[in-house]
Protein backbone atom coordinates (compact mmCIF):
# COMPACT_ATOMS: atom_id res chain seq x y z
CA UNK A 1 0.00 0.00 0.00
CA UNK A 2 1.03 3.59 -0.52
CA UNK A 3 -0.22 4.37 2.99
CA UNK A 4 -0.85 1.37 5.29
CA UNK A 5 -2.36 3.67 7.94
CA UNK A 6 -5.44 4.01 5.71
CA UNK A 7 -6.24 0.29 5.94
CA UNK A 8 -8.96 -0.31 8.50
CA UNK A 9 -8.85 -4.12 8.37
CA UNK A 10 -6.62 -6.42 10.37
CA UNK A 11 -6.35 -10.20 10.17
CA UNK A 12 -3.66 -12.68 11.19
CA UNK A 13 -3.38 -13.91 7.58
CA UNK A 14 -3.12 -10.42 6.09
CA UNK A 15 0.30 -8.87 5.61
CA UNK A 16 0.38 -5.17 4.78
CA UNK A 17 3.50 -3.90 3.06
CA UNK A 18 4.18 -0.29 2.18
CA UNK A 19 5.68 -0.07 -1.25
CA UNK A 20 5.59 0.98 -4.86
CA UNK A 21 4.25 -1.35 -7.53
CA UNK A 22 6.88 0.02 -9.92
CA UNK A 23 9.73 -1.05 -7.61
CA UNK A 24 10.71 -4.50 -8.93
CA UNK A 25 12.49 -5.51 -5.71
CA UNK A 26 9.51 -4.52 -3.55
CA UNK A 27 7.12 -6.45 -5.81
CA UNK A 28 9.42 -9.48 -5.81
CA UNK A 29 9.68 -9.61 -2.02
CA UNK A 30 5.94 -9.08 -1.60
CA UNK A 31 4.99 -11.89 -4.00
CA UNK A 32 7.53 -14.37 -2.57
CA UNK A 33 5.65 -16.88 -0.42
CA UNK A 34 2.18 -15.71 -1.44
CA UNK A 35 -0.60 -18.12 -2.35
CA UNK A 36 -2.47 -15.53 -4.42
CA UNK A 37 -2.11 -11.88 -5.40
CA UNK A 38 -4.81 -9.21 -5.18
CA UNK A 39 -3.69 -6.31 -7.34
CA UNK A 40 -5.88 -3.32 -6.55
CA UNK A 41 -3.72 -0.35 -7.48
CA UNK A 42 -4.69 2.33 -9.93
CA UNK A 43 -4.08 5.84 -11.11
CA UNK A 44 -4.02 8.76 -8.72
CA UNK A 45 -3.03 12.33 -9.46
CA UNK A 46 0.54 12.36 -10.74
CA UNK A 47 0.74 8.64 -11.56
CA UNK A 48 2.87 7.57 -14.51
CA UNK A 49 0.78 7.04 -17.64
CA UNK A 50 1.67 3.34 -17.86
CA UNK A 51 1.28 2.58 -14.15
CA UNK A 52 -1.13 -0.35 -14.43
CA UNK A 53 0.62 -1.94 -17.40
CA UNK A 54 4.12 -1.62 -15.94
CA UNK A 55 3.03 -2.66 -12.45
CA UNK A 56 1.19 -5.68 -13.84
CA UNK A 57 4.28 -6.70 -15.81
CA UNK A 58 6.34 -6.69 -12.61
CA UNK A 59 3.70 -8.57 -10.63
CA UNK A 60 3.24 -11.24 -13.32
CA UNK A 61 7.00 -11.76 -13.67
CA UNK A 62 7.39 -12.15 -9.89
CA UNK A 63 4.43 -14.54 -9.74
CA UNK A 64 5.89 -16.68 -12.51
CA UNK A 65 9.29 -16.82 -10.77
CA UNK A 66 7.68 -17.85 -7.46
CA UNK A 67 5.09 -20.27 -8.88
CA UNK A 68 2.08 -18.21 -7.74
CA UNK A 69 -0.85 -18.86 -10.10
CA UNK A 70 -3.88 -16.89 -8.81
CA UNK A 71 -4.18 -13.17 -9.57
CA UNK A 72 -7.23 -10.97 -9.04
CA UNK A 73 -7.02 -7.41 -10.36
CA UNK A 74 -9.36 -4.43 -10.33
CA UNK A 75 -10.41 -2.19 -13.19
CA UNK A 76 -13.34 -0.05 -14.24
CA UNK A 77 -16.28 -0.70 -16.50
CA UNK A 78 -14.56 1.14 -19.35
CA UNK A 79 -12.46 -1.96 -19.96
CA UNK A 80 -14.60 -4.06 -22.28
CA UNK A 81 -15.34 -7.80 -22.03
CA UNK A 82 -16.77 -9.92 -24.86
CA UNK A 83 -19.92 -10.59 -22.80
CA UNK A 84 -20.70 -6.86 -22.37
CA UNK A 85 -23.82 -5.44 -23.99
CA UNK A 86 -23.32 -1.71 -23.36
CA UNK A 87 -26.36 0.51 -23.44
CA UNK A 88 -26.28 4.10 -24.69
CA UNK A 89 -25.35 5.43 -21.23
CA UNK A 90 -22.48 2.93 -21.01
CA UNK A 91 -21.20 4.01 -24.42
CA UNK A 92 -21.35 7.68 -23.41
CA UNK A 93 -19.44 7.01 -20.19
CA UNK A 94 -16.74 5.15 -22.13
CA UNK A 95 -16.52 7.97 -24.68
CA UNK A 96 -16.12 10.53 -21.88
CA UNK A 97 -13.47 8.37 -20.23
CA UNK A 98 -11.61 8.08 -23.53
CA UNK A 99 -11.81 11.86 -24.09
CA UNK A 100 -11.00 13.02 -20.55
CA UNK A 101 -8.47 10.40 -19.45
CA UNK A 102 -7.80 8.11 -22.38
CA UNK A 103 -4.40 7.18 -21.00
CA UNK A 104 -6.10 5.46 -18.04
CA UNK A 105 -8.23 3.32 -20.35
CA UNK A 106 -5.25 2.57 -22.61
CA UNK A 107 -3.28 1.55 -19.52
CA UNK A 108 -6.10 -0.75 -18.34
CA UNK A 109 -6.13 -2.38 -21.78
CA UNK A 110 -2.34 -2.85 -21.57
CA UNK A 111 -2.68 -4.55 -18.19
CA UNK A 112 -5.29 -6.90 -19.66
CA UNK A 113 -3.00 -7.84 -22.57
CA UNK A 114 -0.27 -8.82 -20.10
CA UNK A 115 -2.71 -10.98 -18.14
CA UNK A 116 -3.96 -12.70 -21.29
CA UNK A 117 -0.39 -13.68 -22.23
CA UNK A 118 0.66 -14.64 -18.69
CA UNK A 119 -0.62 -18.21 -18.36
CA UNK A 120 -1.84 -17.28 -14.86
CA UNK A 121 -5.28 -17.90 -13.36
CA UNK A 122 -6.42 -14.28 -13.48
CA UNK A 123 -9.71 -12.50 -12.96
CA UNK A 124 -10.22 -8.80 -13.64
CA UNK A 125 -12.99 -7.49 -11.40
CA UNK A 126 -14.67 -4.43 -12.89
CA UNK A 127 -16.86 -2.05 -11.02
CA UNK A 128 -18.86 1.15 -11.50
CA UNK A 129 -18.66 4.28 -9.34
CA UNK A 130 -17.65 3.39 -5.79
CA UNK A 131 -19.61 4.64 -2.79
CA UNK A 132 -18.70 4.97 0.87
CA UNK A 133 -22.08 3.50 1.85
CA UNK A 134 -21.97 0.48 4.18
CA UNK A 135 -21.99 -2.82 2.35
CA UNK A 136 -25.29 -4.61 1.91
CA UNK A 137 -23.73 -8.05 1.74
CA UNK A 138 -25.33 -8.64 -1.65
CA UNK A 139 -24.51 -7.43 -5.12
CA UNK A 140 -24.98 -8.30 -8.76
CA UNK A 141 -22.31 -9.96 -10.84
CA UNK A 142 -22.79 -9.64 -14.56
CA UNK A 143 -21.50 -7.66 -17.50
CA UNK A 144 -21.69 -4.03 -18.58
CA UNK A 145 -25.26 -3.48 -19.78
CA UNK A 146 -26.37 -6.90 -18.48
CA UNK A 147 -27.59 -7.24 -14.90
CA UNK A 148 -25.65 -4.15 -13.80
CA UNK A 149 -26.14 -0.82 -12.10
CA UNK A 150 -24.03 2.31 -11.81
CA UNK A 151 -22.79 2.06 -8.18
CA UNK A 152 -21.38 -0.30 -5.59
CA UNK A 153 -20.11 0.20 -2.07
CA UNK A 154 -16.40 -0.28 -1.47
CA UNK A 155 -17.34 -2.90 1.16
CA UNK A 156 -19.35 -5.03 -1.27
CA UNK A 157 -16.74 -4.74 -4.02
CA UNK A 158 -14.04 -5.81 -1.56
CA UNK A 159 -16.17 -8.78 -0.50
CA UNK A 160 -16.50 -9.98 -4.09
CA UNK A 161 -12.77 -9.52 -4.75
CA UNK A 162 -11.90 -11.64 -1.71
CA UNK A 163 -14.27 -14.42 -2.82
CA UNK A 164 -12.38 -14.66 -6.10
CA UNK A 165 -9.23 -15.98 -4.45
CA UNK A 166 -10.86 -19.42 -4.07
CA UNK A 167 -13.60 -19.20 -6.72
CA UNK A 168 -12.75 -20.18 -10.28
CA UNK A 169 -16.12 -19.21 -11.79
CA UNK A 170 -14.60 -16.17 -13.50
CA UNK A 171 -11.12 -17.47 -14.39
CA UNK A 172 -9.72 -15.46 -17.30
CA UNK A 173 -12.87 -13.31 -17.36
CA UNK A 174 -13.85 -9.77 -16.37
CA UNK A 175 -17.08 -9.77 -14.35
CA UNK A 176 -18.78 -6.45 -13.60
CA UNK A 177 -19.92 -6.14 -9.99
CA UNK A 178 -22.57 -3.61 -8.93
CA UNK A 179 -25.42 -2.98 -6.45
Amino acid sequence: MRNPAKLEVAHERLSVVQGDVLDAEAVESTVAGAEAVLSLFGHVKGSPRGLQTEGTELIVAAMQRHGVKRLVTLSGGGLRAPQDRPKLADRLIRLLLRLLSGHVLTDAEGHLEILQRSGLDWTVVRGPMLSEDPGKGRYRVGWVGVNASTRISRDDLADFILTQVDDDTFLRQMPFVSD
